[in-house]
């Protein structure tokens, strides 16, 4: 690595070190691992997000004056293999970097791939039974009563037969699955495509859950609603803007770089906050509707950050049911915001009905909880634009 990129990343640490909490919206960091059961050894091949990476180097305690990346890479390896746990019936293994691949080389975007081997000892008979824990992440406290997560889409193959795909691998979802050695083929085996359905609902709703960026900008919306029917028309016009998005780039027809993104998705907050504030009369009708469905559009392209690298290789309709199921999730995130909160503002305006002026208390919550968004959104803006 050259001395100038040395500098770069030195300096972005020392940023993250100062405004780690600050800079960063997803305390999840997403990404991919391909398990190979062989009858001698298992071999996984993860691919983690530089943010993974980054944040165990920021917080984890370190000396950052003389480091290199490719530094970085290998011990990101080591810290990789102390948080996996493999068991083989019930019988822990012992593992090793076997490979790493920087970002951007044999590996695509910010991901950096590791190929960890396990070997099972001689004396064991053919694998039956393999489960898989991890914790990475777990130590840092990314907020109060809110810890970082490291999630992973897997796929898992017995040699050249197909296992399983689209398991969601979590420190609180650990995997389990047994393996068959009389020889049945590859074209007899079914992948439930229900169960990968199932995780990838739950990977679309960890994502939103743990986006403070989106979860802002939908409350930011729902605090200027002032019917059921106006709430219906701004989530429809969300919920149609980020499906679109996110699935023209699920399917690789449309991206735009994070550089663009993200700034948007920051920007968004604070001119939607902003316009409940100073304009709360254009906060409702058809403008609204028109910016939600606009900065919906930058929003979809977030959302599928969390998409993409999961579905690094498959294939026909594994990969539709992976759209679809991950943009149910993320719905379900938005309505778990924003179902309470809008019952919420309803409770209070029930309260104040027979009140001489009972808008009053809802425009005092409206304009106070979007100031306080609107300051949340600036922060996240001047890290976008770093």
């Amino acid at each position: 690595m050259s001395i100038a990129m040395s500098v770069r990343f030195c300096a972005f640490v020392a940023v993250l070190k100062l405004t780690a909490l600050a800079a960063m919206a997803h305390p999840i960091a997403q990404g991919a691992m391909e398990v190979l059961i062989c009858a001698d050894y298992i071999d996984i091949v993860a691919r983690v997000s530089t943010e993974e990476v980054f944040v165990a180097e920021a917080f984890g305690d370190k000396t950052y004056e003389k480091t290199r990346l490719d530094e970085v890479w290998r011990r990101h390896g080591e810290y990789l293999l102390s948080h996996l746990e493999i068991a083989v019936d019930g019988f822990p293994l012992t593992g090793r970097v076997a490979e790493i691949r920087s970002p951007g080389k044999t590996t695509p975007g910010d991901r950096v791939g590791y190929n960890l081997r396990f070997d099972i000892p001689q004396n064991r008979n053919y694998p039956n039974a393999i489960s898989l824990r991890q914790n990475v992440l777990n130590e840092f406290i990314f907020a109060p009563g809110n810890r970082w997560e490291a999630s992973y889409i897997v796929r898992v193959f017995q040699q050249d037969r197909l296992l399983g795909e689209g398991l969601l691998f979590t420190s609180r979802v650990p995997l389990a699955f047994a393996c068959d050695w009389n020889g049945v083929a590859p074209s007899t085996f079914h992948v439930n495509q229900w169960t990968m359905a199932v995780a990838f609902v739950r990977h679309g709703i960890q994502h939103i859950l743990g986006g403070y960026d989106h979860l802002l900008f939908i409350a930011a919306l729902v605090l200027a609603v002032a019917s059921v029917w106006d709430l219906v028309k701004v989530v429809t016009a969300f919920t149609i803007a980020h499906t679109l998005t996110l699935t023209l780039a699920a399917l690789d027809i449309f991206r735009l770089s994070d550089r663009v993104v993200e700034p948007m998705i920051a920007a968004s907050i604070v001119f939607v906050a902003l316009q409940n504030v100073f304009s709360p009369s254009r906060s409702r009708g058809w403008l609204r509707l028109a910016v939600a469905f606009g900065f919906g559009l930058f929003h979809g392209l977030g959302f599928a950050g969390g998409l993409l690298t999961a579905m690094q290789g498959m294939a026909g309709l594994a990969i539709l049911v992976a759209i679809a199921a991950f943009s149910f999730g993320v719905e379900l995130g938005h309505q778990l915001v924003a179902v309470p909160l809008f019952g919420l503002m309803t409770i209070t305006r029930s309260w104040h009905s027979r009140a001489s002026e009972p808008e009053w208390i809802l425009r005092l919550v409206s304009r106070v909880g979007s100031s306080a968004i609107c300051v949340a959104g600036l922060v996240y803006l001047v890290a976008a634009l770093r």
